[in-house]
């Protein structure tokens, strides 16, 4: 796909340095794609209708449903029949009254979230539900590194390269990969797998980080990017 970065790398063409990926070493990483956050009927949405403000998010939800959820799910059972590492990231906290969280997960308007674990909003939609041995870690942060051992499951697993996805493109996703790049990990952003409240948003953030902190990428450019490496025998 032909994505645009920023002037700092406008010298260099898209896609002319090609990352190296080993397919035995790669882990999905899919990002708080969680009820309260993405569904209809989560409570994100329904404090928005009850303030007037759910046309505005109309983008968003459409998104989700029509682009969002069937590439995860497409990038999910790709990963799976070919026995990759699956991991999730999901904001939830250990108290009930939040007092674990961050301080930007306690800021009044739309950061200030209070998800418990066991929580039904905490949980990931049905659609993407994870699989029993697959890693769920718990954030109470935007990055998925910062404050969990997900790094240190990653190293346990040998993972070097992890394609990243969800929500929101421009918090928590970019957060993540930000955190990603530099513990030295190659990411691959597949970037209709995310959304943001906006277009405009969401556009902005794939710019800034193209190139400089992950390779931005379409799910059927990374299924065929990995295929090809299993194909070139990088699998043992």
């Amino acid at each position: 796909m032909e994505n645009q970065q920023t002037l700092y790398y406008d010298f260099i063409p898209t896609g002319e340095e090609k990352m190296k990926l080993d397919p035995a070493k790669t882990a999905l990483l899919i990002v708080d794609m969680q009820n309260q956050f993405i569904s209809r009927d989560g409570l994100d949405a329904q404090i928005a209708r009850e303030r007037g403000m759910f046309d505005k998010w109309g983008y968003f939800f459409d998104r989700i449903d029509e682009v969002v959820v069937p590439n995860n799910q497409k990038l999910l059972n790709y990963f799976r029949s070919n026995q990759l590492e699956v991991t999730y990231g999901r904001i939830a906290c250990h108290h009930k009254d939040g007092r674990d969280r961050s301080p930007v997960q306690r800021r009044p308007g739309w950061n200030n979230i209070l998800l418990p674990i066991g929580d039904p909003g905490a949980e990931m939609v049905d659609e993407l539900k994870p699989l029993e041995d697959e890693i769920v870690v718990n954030k109470t942060t935007d990055s998925v590194l910062s404050g969990t051992n997900y790094e240190f499951l990653l190293r346990n697993m040998g993972i070097e390269t992890v394609v990243c996805t969800g929500v929101v493109t421009d918090q928590c996703v970019a957060s993540t990969v930000r955190s990603l790049a530099d513990a030295g990990f190659e990411v691959i952003l597949v970037e209709d797998a995310c959304a943001a409240a906006t277009k405009e948003l969401h556009d902005a953030e794939i710019m800034i980080m193209n190139q400089i902190y992950c390779q931005v990428m379409s799910t059927e450019e990374t299924i065929q990017f990995i295929s090809e490496e299993m194909e070139q025998g990088v699998i043992v």
